[in-house]
């Protein structure tokens, strides 16, 4: 995984978290061209996109699109299933999530992230392992 975007559909980051180093220049201009992107594509078309060298792969989820740019050799599918454990995981950390949790509950997004996700490759895919993790750290601050 290059970097996880996860955009509203004014094309506002929420979250993100970048593997790779790009410039603050280069990451306004790469989240303009992604929101451009999906915000343009037809609902009948894939959730799957060649950009530049890489692929993005997304889903839409209510007002926000999630959005992982991964190698061009990735399974699309488990990067697909990669963001739904995102936001299931999410959804029964804060009790139905909602756009503002992201907002006010940033470093705990990050620390959820950070359970799924290690250096830009999938570390845990067990629900249950995360919340379990993420909860005990959550108790510890």
């Amino acid at each position: 995984i290059q970097f996880i975007l996860v955009q509203t559909r004014q094309g506002i980051p929420r979250l993100s978290k970048y593997y790779r180093q790009y410039s603050d220049d280069e990451r306004i201009k790469l989240e303009d061209e992604i929101h451009r992107l999906e915000t343009g594509r037809d609902v009948k078309f894939t959730n799957f996109v060649e950009f530049k060298q890489f692929k993005l792969v997304y889903r839409r989820y209510a007002g926000l699109y999630f959005t992982l740019c991964v190698e061009q050799t990735d399974n699309e599918l488990a990067m697909f299933e990669s963001i739904h454990l995102l936001v299931e995981v999410l959804d029964q950390f804060f009790g139905n999530v909602c756009e503002l949790d992201l907002v006010y509950n940033f470093y705990k997004v990050y620390m959820i992230l950070d359970e799924l996700f290690l250096g830009g490759e999938v570390q845990e895919t067990s629900k249950r392992v995360i919340l379990e993790r993420v909860r005990k750290l959550d108790q510890l601050e």
